[in-house]
């Protein structure tokens, strides 16, 4: 399938990379607030110490629990078998959920705004699916699911 593109994707992986790499520092820089400010703030920890913690458990969270959520965003909140045979628009609207994703998170720190990196792109990906599939491409019940576990 993917064989007829492999030349033609290859940029898409590429770049995909790059804008995935704003997307973590923007989501960084506006979330670094939440672990550090108070305990800086209150000299608890020194702005080193707060780096160094911050360091070993994001790495820790993303190794031990990164793959569960991983896996929700790239496949549980759209129908994946909806996009059989259709893998280059799968990779054009995930790099585009990307892409907006990162601008807005990035727009909303240098403007000092508290946003969801979480909600930015879930939201992108829910907006890339009812463009390309309509809203039959997506799955309410893990959608609802999400909607749930952030607010309780």
């Amino acid at each position: 399938m993917l064989e007829a593109y492999s030349n033609a994707v290859v940029w898409i992986v590429v770049f995909s990379f790059l804008v995935a790499f704003f997307l973590a520092f923007g989501v960084g820089a506006n979330d670094v607030a939440n672990s550090f400010g108070t305990s800086v703030g209150s000299k608890v920890l020194t702005l080193r110490q707060a780096c160094i913690l911050a360091t070993i458990f994001e790495i820790l969270g993303a190794l031990l629990m990164g793959y569960k959520v991983s896996d929700t965003v790239r496949k549980e909140i759209f129908d994946l078998e909806m996009y059989t045979n259709e893998e280059k628009l799968l990779m054009m609207g995930n790099l585009a959920a990307l892409f907006g994703s990162a601008v807005w998170n990035i727009v909303a720190t240098f403007l000092k705004l508290p946003v969801s990196g979480t909600h930015s792109i879930i939201g992108a990906i829910l907006g890339f699916t009812c463009v390309a599939k309509g809203f039959r491409g997506i799955r309410w019940k893990t959608l609802g699911f999400i909607v749930l576990k952030t607010h309780v």
